[in-house]
């Protein structure tokens, strides 16, 4: 992979509440490979569900989710970033080329039950700076502190 800035952390909620950790995806060859990353931390805590935060030079962002064993849920902020990143090309291969409102592409809907709604999502990658997006979808998901912590 080309080498680019990113930051990328996985958090999966357990019985005392949301547990994140920062993680490397430069070997990821496919949507598998970061799957077998967010096991690998559930395993670790027993959390469900995991969800990755993703946002690379601060040009988009993207956020994927796990329940159980399920295969992952990919959102994408910007669907054209596959052209000049290749994390975005590799999510957006998961996530087919169809933007859904605006330039985003994927399941808009994957944090509905955590208190994002697929609007606020889509809104968010209209109008917020990548890393600003990602602390929005963590306060309202109730880990803005784990989140916090890695960031800094």
């Amino acid at each position: 992979m080309r080498d680019m800035p990113y930051f990328a952390a996985v958090f999966a909620r357990t019985e005392q509440g949301w547990l994140g950790t920062e993680t490397e995806l430069a070997e990821a060859e496919g949507i598998d490979d970061v799957a077998d990353v967010m096991r690998e931390v559930a395993m670790e805590t027993t959390g469900d569900p995991v969800l990755l935060l993703l946002e690379e030079d601060d040009q988009w962002f993207a956020v994927i989710r796990m329940d159980d064993q399920d295969e992952p849920r990919v959102f994408v902020s910007d669907s054209a970033a596959g052209l000049t990143s290749d994390l975005a090309g590799l999510l957006s291969q998961s996530v087919g080329e169809t933007p859904l409102d605006g330039d985003a592409s994927g399941d808009a809907d994957l944090l509905d039950d955590l208190g994002v709604d697929a609007k606020r999502l889509l809104e968010l990658s209209e109008r917020a700076l990548p890393g600003d997006a990602l602390l929005t979808v963590a306060e309202q998901t109730g880990f803005a502190e784990e989140f916090d912590r890695l960031r800094d």
